[in-house]
């Protein structure tokens, strides 16, 4: 088995995010009343993009069911975690400043008066230069679409996630 390198389909994630953002795709569980969905969500707009799960029990990044999932698809630590540290199978990205996001990256956000960093928008759209005010995102938990990212109260940070391509296996 070899891995190969595909490209991360920005346009295909971001339809998804503006198609299920204020709905429920029932494919996946809804984990809003249980710590929030928005990095399910995140994930899901991502596979979208990319189409391959790595399917590491504990340290992959997949979704077959509620009781069957890896951290790394619902949690914001472990997303973060396992797209900046991946070297197999699936998605891998870095983090970066601003002026190197794009539609399809995500940003986390770690709000005043919490240590860790809890939510994860898709970026669904650049108005102008990448700042706050021109960066739009879309998100689960309070289902936003569109949402200058300026409009988010108490944030003591950002990150910006970017997402680099998708690694997949092959018979060569």
């Amino acid at each position: 088995m070899a891995l190969q390198l595909a490209s991360y389909d920005r346009e295909k994630a971001v339809q998804y995010a503006n198609q299920w953002a204020y709905r429920r795709n029932p494919r996946f569980y809804d984990f809003s009343s249980i710590g929030g969905d928005c990095t399910n969500f995140a994930s899901q707009c991502l596979y979208a993009g990319g189409q391959v799960m790595n399917y590491t029990p504990v340290y992959g990044w997949y979704y077959i069911n509620l009781n069957n999932r890896a951290p790394a698809w619902t949690s914001v630590v472990y997303f973060h975690r396992f797209i900046t540290t991946n070297q197999g199978v699936g998605p891998f990205g870095r983090d970066v400043s601003i002026e190197a996001v794009e539609p399809g990256d995500f940003v986390q956000i770690q709000f005043a008066g919490n240590p860790d960093f809890s939510h994860t928008p898709i970026i669904t759209e650049l108005t102008g230069p990448p700042d706050p005010e021109h960066i739009l995102v879309a998100a689960h938990s309070n289902d936003v679409n569109c949402r200058p990212l300026s409009t988010y109260r108490s944030v003591a940070r950002f990150r910006y996630i970017h997402i680099d391509g998708i690694r997949y296996e092959t018979d060569e």
